[in-house]
């Protein structure tokens, strides 16, 4: 476990050393989540949830849904017909 002081400076502001923000992956420009608990304040990289996604199997997933459907609904017609 790595521990530093910092200090707080003018206007509120607290720079956090390179090797701590390495450590977590926090990079120049990221955001981070500040939390009180207790009565420590805990800085937490704020990671964005992007996924990658395979945009053919989206649509192959959405053509068996909807032909499930329209089954589903075919059926209901039929018996709602006779």
């Amino acid at each position: 476990m790595l521990k530093m002081v910092v200090k707080v400076r003018r206007k509120d502001v607290l720079i956090l050393p390179k090797a701590l923000r390495e450590q977590v992956g926090i990079e120049e420009g990221d955001e981070v989540i500040a939390e009180v608990i207790g009565e420590s304040i805990v800085l937490k990289p704020l990671k964005s949830g992007v996924v990658d996604v395979d945009v053919r199997k989206v649509h192959e997933i959405i053509r068996e849904e909807k032909k499930e459907w329209d089954e589903r609904l075919n059926a209901l017609a039929g018996k709602a017909g006779t």
